[in-house]
């Protein structure tokens, strides 16, 4: 079932087409596509349809809801959705209009990237350059106007062209993800064993990648080197026990991972500006003492 307020201007374009035998074989095909101009109060409702369809903003922003879902999409920016669960897409609250390219589009190549696309069925709006994603609907709908089966095959060429693009973005942003998480876990473990002889080579032993991936991810999230991340945490755990405790400065150079006073005196030095006797004797001076 559907319903819709067609609240668009002359402007916009609704293509149709009954593909063959020949374009529904192959893995990528679409039955219809649009390029709506959707004034404020454009909207649809359906409750099933037998094909996904790719949503993709020129300007304004449109709003999609699926199973408890909401999620906007702005200018710059694709969906996919699958049209077998009820769904509703509208212009977004607020919005005077949303300018956007859609194609109703089925096979078993769009069901193998939906996995990606639409992971667990959570949607996803994906950001994809105008100036990548534009040329390929002018092409589709070029192609659509032709009519004949060696255009409908172009089309599906086109189509797994758009999708490859939305799938690129969204495993690109994974691996970002993936790619902190790991330098995040790297730097916890600096914290929780600085005390201990800790080598790149058992930092290595926590991760699953190269050493050379790994020193310049860790500097891109961190800002610095594993080394020197390693003596900032272990200059900061000694600064707190000069001024906490009453340890002797070779306790101190211990108990923070160093192995003699003199290397620890030399780097405290170094990052500090003063030696471990001066630190603690500024920072135990009273407020005010000259």
């Amino acid at each position: 079932m559907l319903t819709c307020n067609m609240d668009v201007e002359e402007r916009s374009v609704w293509l149709r087409a009954t593909p063959g035998a020949a374009a529904m074989a192959q893995p990528f095909y679409c039955t219809e596509a649009g390029n709506f101009y959707g004034r404020a109060h454009f909207a649809t409702a359906r409750t099933d349809k037998d094909s996904y369809i790719l949503f993709y903003t020129l300007s304004g922003s449109g709003l999609i809801e699926q199973n408890d879902q909401r999620i906007e999409l702005p200018a710059g920016s694709a969906l996919l959705l699958n049209c077998r669960t009820p769904q509703s897409y509208c212009t977004a609250p607020r919005q005077d209009h949303w300018h956007h390219y859609w194609v109703h589009l089925d096979g078993a190549g769009v069901a193998n990237l939906a996995e990606v696309l639409l992971p667990q069925g959570r949607l996803s709006a994906v950001p994809v350059s105008r100036l990548e994603m534009q040329p390929l609907f002018e092409s589709l709908t070029s192609e659509w106007e032709h009519g004949t089966t060696a255009a409908q095959i172009e089309t599906g060429l086109l189509l797994h062209r758009m999708l490859a693009l939305m799938a690129r973005q969204l495993l690109a942003g994974d691996e970002s993800r993936s790619n902190r998480t790991l330098i995040e876990h790297a730097a916890e473990f600096i914290r929780q064993h600085y005390a201990e002889p800790l080598s790149l080579d058992r930092l290595l032993g926590q991760t699953p990648v190269s050493k050379s991936w790994f020193l310049r991810l860790f500097r891109q999230y961190m800002g610095t080197t594993p080394y020197n991340f390693l003596l900032s945490t272990r200059i900061t755990r000694a600064k707190e026990l000069l001024v906490l405790t009453d340890f002797s400065i070779s306790e101190i150079a211990h108990q923070v991972g160093f192995g003699d006073e003199s290397n620890f005196s030399t780097r405290f030095a170094a990052m500090v500006g003063q030696s471990p006797q001066q630190y603690r004797k500024s920072a135990m001076k009273p407020a005010g003492a000259e």
